[in-house]
């Protein structure tokens, strides 16, 4: 199966040429680390930033420079800084071409939850929703399951949710996935993962046409 540098660098390869991403916390974050050769891409947080490179290396980090998800990030040349009122005209103009989100649970007909679990605090709901609300193409990153072992891919979300039917595509740490009118399609398997496997960590109807290839990373 993928670790989460793993699956970061399997969302990578949804990246193309000439994109405006938003990448949300967590997982999300690492996918600016692993481009690919040959494209160019921008990274645009909700905190007001576009132009974000990947992480620092340790002794170069600049506490004022940051992410979302208040991890200091580095800059690439050209990148600019500006206020949340811009930062979400981006996002609710619809200038954003991909969003790769963190979940808690994602429904088979794309709905996500992401935002809140009942009687923990909460600071505040963040971006997700508009997020969710304007972006076209949104992608999920998530583990299979819960530190349980229960499936996070669900026939309903049982939590609050985020945003209703707007997910696309799923990858995780058991496979890759396609949100489509009749369920959770299966795209790809992690290495050393079977079918079985899969099935059995998938609460949702989990559709299987054909061969499925292994992700190569």
């Amino acid at each position: 199966m993928l670790d989460k540098i793993g699956i970061a660098k399997r969302l990578a390869k949804e990246l193309k040429d000439g994109y405006y991403v938003n990448l949300g916390i967590g997982i999300p974050t690492l996918v600016a680390n692993y481009v690919p050769e040959g494209i160019a891409v921008e990274f645009q947080s909700e905190n007001g930033v576009l132009g974000m490179g990947p992480f620092p290396f340790e002794g170069e980090e600049d506490a004022d420079i940051i992410n979302a998800g208040k991890q200091t990030i580095t800059t690439l040349p050209g990148a600019s800084f500006f206020d949340s009122a811009l930062s979400f005209s981006m996002i609710r103009g619809k200038h954003v071409d991909l969003t790769i989100l963190g979940a808690m649970e994602v429904a088979e007909n794309g709905d996500i939850a992401n935002w809140k679990i009942p009687g923990k605090m909460v600071k505040g709901m963040g971006g997700a929703m508009d997020l969710v609300a304007s972006a076209e193409n949104i992608i999920v990153a998530m583990m299979h399951t819960n530190k349980e072992g229960e499936s996070k891919l669900l026939k309903r979300c049982s939590l609050p949710l985020t945003g209703v039917g707007c997910i696309k595509k799923i990858v995780t740490n058991l496979a890759v996935l396609e949100v489509t009118e009749k369920g959770f399609k299966l795209l790809e398997r992690a290495p050393g993962v079977s079918i079985d496997d899969i099935k059995n960590a998938t609460e949702g109807k989990l559709i299987i046409e054909d061969d499925i290839p292994e992700i190569i990373v």
